[in-house]
């Protein structure tokens, strides 16, 4: 048998006379039964393997570097991931609408952040204060009446503490002598008459505190009810992606990912909603894929700063495997007809092919799941240097 020579453990081939050129035809091989060709500088299609209907081999190529160094096989747990283009703000919108007459006196900044019980603007002095419901306010409220609005007025008045729950259930429909009492004490802290009857215009409910994205309003000018008075969002740190709509059926509610920030600080996030209605991009725009929104929710949302809009990158781990056998994708080669296989280098130098089954890729890393006869965690193998 005729052997190539010896390479050292892990080190690159400097030399061009020991650093054959990567295909199967640069070595004597021993006669053998079956003569399998390895197919020199055949580039085999890379493919993301998310994306569906394409190759179920991605990121596999033909070595066919001049510089090749050794690397051991090794057995880990090994993770599918794939990146994609993210923006990183606030969940949910809300557009504040004026419902008192007069003239606008204050407002509050951009950015600033409001919550229950405090005021989100005044009209001709008069305070307008922020409640949380998801019914909006359309009537004046006072004793004896019911409905959602005075059942979420009722459960404001007992988290603000104005009167207790063994006084008022908070989940009572119904404006009660109590109700009126705690009406009191909120329109005593918003330095207003205690009429006990809450005016419509002078609360205003949303559903969470609020933060101020811009003005509708103008200080100083009139103000008409159902004008817009503020834009916000709330306070709930958000990522939003737009992926290709194929790409739907990799990713679930409940899938861990990590967040690449703009100064490249990481920090992981769930995905919380996945999307069912495909919106096709606007004409001009730079890719013609529809797409879905999914949305993640920061596991930290402190680690992801204020800022609103902002470029990120997320990884999703859309599979796992324990224990694999791994190589680098880059030690795959393209076996002429159909298969892969690798170049292991045996203690004396030897070099032989090992042919391998592909299974999970790990596109960030450049691994690859492989099993096969003939291959085991130790082996050393041949790796371009790329």
């Amino acid at each position: 048998m005729t052997t190539s020579t010896p390479i050292t453990a892990d080190s690159p081939h400097d030399s061009p006379e020991h650093a054959p050129a990567r295909g199967f035809q640069r070595y004597r091989w021993p006669i053998v039964a079956a003569v399998v060709v390895v197919a020199a500088a055949v580039v085999v299609g890379v493919m993301d393997p998310f994306a569906g209907g394409h190759s179920a081999t991605p990121g596999v190529t033909d070595n066919g570097a001049d510089q090749t160094s050794l690397q051991t096989v090794a057995r880990q747990d090994l993770s599918s991931q794939t990146q994609v283009a993210a923006t990183l703000g606030y969940a949910d919108t809300y557009s504040v609408v004026n419902l008192a007459q007069g003239t606008v006196t204050s407002l509050p900044a951009v950015g600033q952040v409001i919550t229950q019980g405090q005021v989100l603007y005044e009209v001709s002095g008069a305070p307008v204060v922020l409640l949380y419901g998801s019914t909006p306010a359309y009537r004046a409220l006072s004793e004896g009446m019911t409905g959602a609005d005075v059942e979420e007025l009722n459960a404001d008045l007992v988290a603000l503490s104005y009167v207790a729950s063994t006084e008022l259930s908070p989940t009572s429909d119904g404006f009660t002598h109590w109700t009126e009492v705690g009406v009191e004490k909120l329109q005593k802290a918003l330095g207003v008459m205690q009429k006990g009857t809450l005016s419509l215009g002078q609360a205003v409910f949303e559903p969470s505190a609020v933060r101020v994205t811009s003005a509708s309003a103008t200080l100083g000018a009139p103000v008409q009810p159902g004008q817009p008075a503020l834009s916000a969002t709330s306070t709930t740190r958000q990522v939003s992606i737009a992926l290709d709509a194929d790409q739907q059926s990799e990713v679930s509610v409940g899938d861990h990912v990590t967040i690449t920030l703009s100064n490249n600080q990481t920090t992981p996030g769930t995905i919380s909603s996945v999307g069912t209605v495909a919106t096709t991009p606007a004409s001009g725009s730079s890719s013609s894929m529809p797409t879905i929104t999914v949305l993640v929710n920061p596991t930290d949302p402190t680690a992801t700063g204020d800022w609103d809009q902002a470029p990120v990158d997320v990884t999703i781990t859309t599979s796992t495997v324990a224990n694999a056998l791994v190589v680098p994708v880059d030690a795959l080669l393209a076996q002429a007809g159909d298969g892969y296989a690798v170049e292991d280098v045996d203690a004396d130098g030897i070099h032989r092919l090992v042919p391998v089954a592909l299974g999970l890729f790990d596109d960030a890393d450049g691994l690859v799941q492989v099993t096969g006869t003939g291959l085991a965690a130790g082996q050393r193998i041949v790796v371009p240097n790329l």
